[in-house]
């Protein structure tokens, strides 16, 4: 195809599909998009071994790398120790993730190590953390660097213009999208409200125009559309309003090859467009997810507020690590409970697949929309 995207990133689909799992990543890629793998929560030796098997099984193809940077975060700057995160979180909300996990039968009492297991995701929130990060992920062959929560550190763009790598970031505002092209960000990752994960509170087909017309007087970075995208329709609709390609999240999580709890991923098929929530109450930040007991506790009106980021993550991470591994092992209470982040196009994705027939099925879907709106036109 020619897009601006496939030209910058020498891809032949602008089709972009971000990944906790490196199988879905090489795949993706090895498809003819572009996988981009997640790796705010991976301790650089971690995140080495897990580059160094992409490269290995990506056959010479792009990807990319995703990290977390906010630019509003609890501590930011400061070098706190593991015992002063935790003792930030208050005992009050610790005692309400406990109790629902009591409710459906799950012991708490390990809760605490688990947390201290946890704060690797704190550090890497943190500018320094993403450093340590950014400076693994330069000693692979990535053709992508992307961000969320803010414009990029100052060292991820110095970094990026030095390897010649582009710099993507993730916008739910127009005002958020003037800044980063101020800042010098090569393309903008503008997210509806639909998507999973973080996200904003407008929705794509209104936020992905809006964002190309008031970036215009400044520069015409290339836009990826995202949030509720999981067909190649909807990646065509959105190109029309002036994206370049697609950037997709949830599409994956029922391939054969992601790494979802199969308990989840049963629960994702037989979802709704309707079954999802945007919450605070995983991060602390706005974020999509599948709907659970765990959810619906969290937005009754007995809830404690949630913390900022990342302190609120200290609460719910550890606790929802131990459902997902209790309800893959049958435990009848953890699979009431368990959730994931997912986007509204849930409701479109009906059936286990694997990876390579999604980014085909986008592939056509994408021609026939093409097609029928030619049709339109009078000759």
């Amino acid at each position: 195809m020619r897009s601006p995207i496939c030209d910058l990133l020498g891809i032949e689909f602008p089709l972009l599909a971000f990944s906790h799992c490196r199988d879905v990543v090489t795949e993706v890629s090895r498809a003819g998009g572009m996988g981009v793998f997640g790796a705010v929560s991976l301790p650089p030796d971690r995140l080495e071994e897990e580059l160094r098997w992409i490269d290995e099984h990506v056959g010479g193809k792009p990807y990319g790398v995703d990290l977390i940077v906010p630019n509003t975060i609890v501590g930011k700057g400061q070098a706190l120790s593991t015992s002063d995160l935790l003792g930030l979180v208050p005992e009050e909300h610790k005692a309400y993730a406990a109790d629902i996990l009591k409710r459906y039968d799950i012991a708490s009492d390990d809760l605490d190590d688990v947390r201290r297991g946890h704060l690797n995701l704190g550090r890497n929130l943190q500018e320094a953390g993403a450093a340590a990060s950014l400076a693994v992920a330069f000693r692979h062959p990535i053709k992508l660097i992307a961000n969320a929560l803010g414009v990029p550190p100052q060292i991820m763009l110095d970094m990026g213009k030095q390897h010649g790598v582009p710099i993507a970031a993730l916008v739910g505002t127009t005002q958020h999208a003037i800044r980063q092209v101020q800042a010098g960000v090569d393309i903008l990752v503008v997210s509806g409200g639909e998507a999973g994960g973080h996200c904003g509170d407008v929705s794509t087909l209104v936020l992905v125009p809006e964002v190309w017309e008031a970036i215009q007087p400044y520069r015409n970075a290339p836009i990826l559309a995202a949030g509720g995208i999981v067909t190649g329709r909807q990646m065509a609709a959105c190109m029309a309003m002036g994206a370049a390609g697609a950037w997709t999240g949830s599409v994956w999580l029922t391939t054969n090859e992601a790494e979802t709890n199969p308990v989840v991923k049963d629960k994702m098929i037989a979802a709704s467009s309707r079954d999802t929530v945007r919450s605070r109450a995983r991060t602390g930040k706005h974020s999509r997810q599948l709907r659970s007991p765990w959810t619906d506790a969290w937005e009754s009106p007995g809830a404690p507020t949630p913390l900022p980021m990342p302190l609120q993550s200290f609460v719910s991470e550890p606790a929802l690590r131990k459902i997902d591994k209790l309800a893959e092992g049958g435990h009848r209470g953890a699979q009431e409970l368990a959730t994931y982040w997912v986007g509204q196009g849930v409701g479109l994705m009906n059936r286990r697949t694997s990876v390579r027939a999604v980014v085909q099925e986008f592939k056509e879907d994408f021609l026939a929309a093409y097609e029928r709106l030619t049709t339109c036109l009078a000759e």
